[in-house]
């Protein structure tokens, strides 16, 4: 078997281990987790070559540095536009590469983006809960968050010398500062003022932003009814408002239920445009009917898989094992 083994010289907060998460759980109280960014997610391990649903590194914009001390392995890096360097040489920031012992990998943020995946060729060593390797940022359950002094090690580790080079970045993977929403399900708790307020103001991004969700800086959306819904399940991508008028954005982390009115959800298409947001960038939303959503989605599943034709990722991960 062979291993590659990491110190981790570097991690800043929030870098965790995370795969597609834990579907279908919601309604026992645990949140699905998974990636912020799933588009490049999953182009981090498609153009490595694993298989789907392999546990990645999320790197926040607190960066990672790693010194290789033993054995070898390829990898890949996409997502925002991280700078990347292997020892003294310098990476675009949607890449392939190999790393060997004595080398230091160091991701740290760049020009755009707020989060990016590391996948390695092989088998990350990492804990599994409930089904996933996927870690709940609030609890730390699953593949845990990462942390200056530990290690990390891949077994089966292989080099895929093939692979090696950089990535197209499409347009889709930039931050998306004009997101599309679906109104509800609680708009009837705010009257026209407000849905016109949400839906023509410019909003803030907040300091206080994390994989649970972001608080929006912005024009107030007072609710015009008394708050006596009852708590019910909340999906990824809902803009919730609080009492006292202030709008959250629910992220990967966001908890199952909720008693407060969500007055919009942002379209599942844009909602990685919308994660590589930083904290104090400007953002509008924009209404468009649940038709119009579920035909956005349809034209995305196209995209993504000419994306991945013209990109060159044309070999399965069953033959990248079999040549391994």
């Amino acid at each position: 078997m062979t291993v590659a083994r990491f110190a981790i010289a570097h991690a800043g907060p929030q870098v965790t281990v995370q795969d597609t998460g834990r579907p279908g759980l919601m309604r026992f109280g645990v949140p699905r987790s998974g990636p912020m960014d799933r588009f490049a997610y999953q182009i981090a391990n498609q153009a490595l070559g694993n298989a789907p649903g392999t546990p990645t590194i999320e790197v926040s914009l607190g960066g990672l540095t790693l010194r290789c001390l033993e054995g070898q392995t390829s990898f890949t890096v996409a997502g925002g536009s991280f700078q990347v360097s292997l020892g003294e040489q310098s990476l675009g920031p949607w890449a392939v590469a190999s790393i060997k012992a004595g080398e230091t990998l160091t991701l740290r943020p760049g020009r755009w983006g707020s989060w990016c995946y590391l996948a390695f060729a092989g088998d990350m060593q990492a804990q599994n809960w409930l089904g996933s390797c996927a870690t709940h940022g609030p609890s730390g359950f699953g593949g845990d968050a990462l942390a200056t002094g530990g290690m990390l090690q891949i077994e089966d580790a292989e080099l895929r010398p093939d692979r090696h080079g950089g990535i197209p970045v499409p347009v889709s993977a930039r931050p998306r500062q004009r997101i599309r929403v679906v109104l509800g399900p609680q708009d009837r708790f705010f009257d026209s003022e407000a849905i016109q307020t949400l839906l023509s103001k410019p909003y803030i991004l907040t300091d206080a932003y994390d994989r649970m969700g972001v608080r929006l800086s912005g024009p107030l959306l007072m609710p015009n009814a008394t708050l006596d819904m009852p708590s019910e399940p909340i999906v990824r991508g809902s803009i919730q408002v609080a009492g006292d008028g202030v709008a959250t954005v629910l992220l990967a982390d966001h908890q199952t239920t909720g008693g407060y009115p969500k007055i919009a959800t942002i379209l599942s298409d844009d909602l990685d445009g919308f994660v590589q947001l930083r904290s104090r960038n400007t953002v509008r939303f924009e209404a468009v009917t649940p038709i119009a959503a579920t035909e956005s989605m349809r034209t995305r599943s196209k995209s993504y898989q000419n994306y991945l034709k013209h990109a060159g990722f044309s070999k399965s991960f069953q033959q990248t094992k079999d040549q391994g």
